[in-house]
C-alpha cells in the first residue's frame, strides 16, 4: 500500500508576512535530511508537508529520520486512497489490521480539508465506524476513551488512514534563525546546549579547545564524535579546533593561580568571537549551568561574557545536572560524553578558584600577557574538520 508521512508544521504557522521563508527552510532541511536514505518526493500543501515514501524505500529509516526534523509539530504515518467511502473503509481495514486486531475498543476521527466532500466529517466517521465494527465483532465503540482512534483525514487529492501522529522534534527550522557557533567540549553540557539551541532555529559551527599533550588526541576524537552525533539533529556542523596549549602554559606561568580558569575562559571567548564573525555568526553558545562550577558563577560569567562582542546564549542556566543528562540521553550523547578522556578545561585547574572574581584583578593579571599576539597565534593554527 502506499504510504506517506505527513507532517504537520508547528510554531511557525503563527508566523505571519515571513512564515513562507520558515516553510521554505523547513521543506529544504526536510529534503535534505531524508534523502539521507531514501529519494523521497516532499511537497508543502495546507501548512502539511506531505512526504512520499517509495515501494523500495525502508518506511521505518525515512520515518526515523523526519522524526528529528526541528520544526514540525507531529508526524502522521499514513497510507493514501481514494477519497470514497469504499476505499477508505477498505485502506482502514487492511492499513490498519493489526491494530484492528489488538485493540478492544475504537473510535473513527475525521478531518475533512476538502469541504467538496459530500459527507461531513461526523457522517464519515460513522459510517466508517460503523462498519469496522461489523467487520471486526471484537471491537467495542468508544468515543471517550477508546484504546485505538481510526484518523481519516480527506483532503484536495486523496484520503489518508492512520493510526494517529507522532510527537515531532518542535521548535523552528535550523538555520531559520540564523547561524551560533558553539563552544564545544567532551563533557555532557555542550552536546545539549547545541542541540536546545539547534531547536530554536540556529545552525551550528563547533569549536573546540585541545591542548595537546596535556589532552591526548583520543580527546579530540571523541569530541569530533559528539559532533557526529549532534549532526542527526542539527545538521553539517564544521568543528573548528583551535590550538590552545600555548595560551595555557602562558597563563600558568605568569598569572594569579586562583584566577587560572577565568582567564582562560576569556581567551577561549576572544578566539571563539572571533571565530564565530569570520563564519558569520551571529552569537556564542555555552554550556553553562549557573553555580554547577566556580567558573560558572554570576561574577564570574559576568568576566569572562565581557571580552565578547556577540551574545553569549546559555540555554541550559537554569537547568540542574539531572535535567541535562535527561536531555543528553535522550539524544545519545551521554555515554561518549562520560568516556574518561580529558579537555583542556581540566589542565592546570587551580586549588582554590576564585569564585567572586573582580575584572580590574582579572585585567591586572592578564597585563602580564601579550593577549593579543598569544590570540592570534592560535587563530592562525586552526583546523577545520567536519565529522563524517
Amino acid at each position: 500500500m502506499k504510504e506517506v508521512l505527513l507532517c504537520k508544521c508547528g510554531e511557525i504557522v503563527l508566523k505571519g508576512l515571513n512564515r513562507r521563508a520558515f516553510e521554505d527552510r523547513l521543506v529544504a532541511n526536510l529534503r535534505r535530511r531524508v534523502r539521507r536514505v531514501a529519494d523521497c518526493p516532499v511537497s508543502l500543501r495546507q501548512s502539511v508537508l506531505f512526504v512520499e515514501i517509495p515501494d523500495e524505500a525502508d518506511a521505518d529509516a525515512v520515518m526515523e529520520e523526519v522524526l528529528r526534523v526541528f520544526g514540525l509539530a507531529s508526524v502522521c504515518r499514513a497510507s493514501v486512497c481514494e477519497k470514497s467511502l469504499d476505499a477508505i473503509l477498505e485502506t482502514a481495514q487492511r492499513y490498519l489490521a493489526d491494530e484492528l486486531a489488538a485493540a478492544r475498543s475504537f473510535k473513527v476521527e475525521t478531518k475533512r480539508a476538502d469541504k467538496k466532500f459530500p459527507l461531513t466529517s461526523i457522517g464519515v466517521s460513522q459510517h466508517i465506524g460503523g462498519e469496522l465494527a461489523q467487520r471486526n465483532p471484537h471491537l467495542r465503540p468508544d468515543m471517550h476513551h477508546p484504546e485505538l482512534t481510526v484518523h481519516v483525514e480527506i483532503r484536495e487529492q486523496y484520503a489518508f488512514v492512520h493510526a494517529g501522529p507522532n510527537p515531532g522534534a518542535g521548535g523552528m527550522p535550523i538555520g531559520a534563525n540564523g547561524r551560533a557557533a558553539l563552544l564545544l567540549s567532551g563533557g555532557i553540557d555542550s552536546p545539549v546546549a547545541g542541540y536546545m539551541m539547534a531547536k530554536r532555529g540556529l545552525e551550528l559551527v563547533g569549536i573546540h579547545f585541545f591542548s595537546y599533550p596535556y589532552t591526548s588526541e583520543r580527546a579530540k576524537e571523541k569530541v569530533l564524535d559528539l559532533a557526529k552525533i549532534l549532526t542527526r539533529y542539527v545538521g553539517r556542523m564544521p568543528v573548528l579546533v583551535v590550538p590552545f596549549t600555548k595560551i595555557q602554559e602562558a597563563i600558568r606561568d605568569n598569572c594569579r593561580e586562583e584566577l587560572f580558569t577565568i582567564i582562560m575562559r576569556r581567551f577561549m571567548m576572544r578566539i571563539s568571537d572571533r571565530l564565530a564573525a569570520d563564519y558569520n555568526c551571529g552569537g556564542l553558545i555555552t554550556g553553562e549551568s549557573l553555580g554547577q562550577v566556580a567558573s560558572q558563577t554570576m561574577p564570574a560569567m559576568a568576566v569572562t561574557g565581557a571580552v565578547c562582542n556577540l551574545p553569549v546564549f546559555r540555554p541550559l542556566i537554569g537547568m540542574d545536572k539531572e535535567e541535562i543528562v535527561r536531555v543528553a540521553r535522550k539524544i545519545d550523547t551521554f555515554e561518549t560524553s562520560i568516556l574518561p578522556y580529558e579537555d583542556c578545561c581540566t589542565v592546570f585547574t587551580p586549588k582554590h578558584p576564585n569564585i567572586r572574581p573582580n575584572l580590574q584583578k582579572v585585567l591586572e593579571s592578564e597585563s602580564r600577557l601579550d593577549a593579543d599576539a598569544l590570540v592570534e597565534e592560535a587563530l592562525s593554527g586552526v583546523e577545520r574538520m567536519i565529522p563524517d
